[in-house]
């Protein structure tokens, strides 16, 4: 029987141009659910909705009701689902490793930033590289590049960063926040596949896969429109 991270890694492999895995982030079981019924082959879980819907700022939550928030996810559904985990929460390898793999997730986010700074590129990688170890093929590591978001425009230092983080074992690479007109350069610098935010400058997902995209994840944007639909309903409701 084929295991759900090898159902995961496989959705990453082999993409047609203009053809990327397009993986929903659910915020909590019920939109978990609602995106399996409409037929995607696995989710990923975005940190900052996951902190909106149980009361945090972004980054402010705190790891146990990560982890819980995210084996809820996990277990309402029968897809794989990858769990954004910032920046490991500054767990030891082991205890992040067991943890993520505590709650069902079969991938993982990790970020490179802190508090909007940039980590030191070559201690992240060998932390990478000591969560893949610890790991082994159980979890598939997504290494996102905070280059751009952090205020660095140079796509040199993103495909750098990112060449360090594949040789630590990453496969897959998210360079979140560069330009629609950089990705074509990033995907020619990185030796793996590319997540790409969701429709940065109004660019289709299948414009994003023709440009560099192999993957494509919306962090926080699908629970803030739920919200503001609910918040839209709620004012219609009390105008009634």
């Amino acid at each position: 029987m084929v295991s759900k991270v090898e159902i995961f890694r496989t959705l990453h492999q082999d993409r047609a141009p203009g053809d990327p895995v397009v993986l929903p982030g659910p915020w909590d079981a019920i939109s978990a659910r609602a995106f399996e019924a409409a037929g995607f082959p696995a989710l990923a879980t975005p940190s900052a909705g996951i902190a909106a819907s149980l009361g945090y700022e972004d980054g402010a939550t705190p790891a146990d009701e990560m982890f819980a928030a995210v084996a809820r996810v996990v277990r309402s559904v029968d897809v794989p689902v990858s769990a954004d985990v910032e920046d490991g929460y500054g767990l030891a390898p082991k205890e992040l490793v067991e943890r993520l793999l505590g709650t069902g997730a079969v991938g993982c986010n990790l970020e490179d930033s802190r508090a909007g700074v940039l980590k030191d590129p070559q201690e992240h990688a060998d932390w990478l590289a000591e969560v893949r170890a610890v790991a082994g093929d159980a979890l598939f590591v997504n290494a996102r590049v905070d280059t751009f978001s952090c205020g660095d425009a140079d796509p040199e230092r993103a495909i750098e960063r990112a060449a360090l983080y594949v040789a630590a074992g990453a496969e897959c690479v998210y360079p979140i926040g560069a330009p629609l007109d950089v990705l074509p350069l990033l995907r020619a610098g990185i030796q793996v596949p590319i997540n790409v935010y969701a429709w940065p400058d109004g660019a289709s997902l299948e414009e994003l896969g023709e440009l560099a995209a192999m993957r494509v994840t919306f962090g926080p944007r699908m629970q803030r429109w739920a919200a503001e639909e609910l918040a839209g309903f709620a004012r219609a409701l009390r105008d009634a």
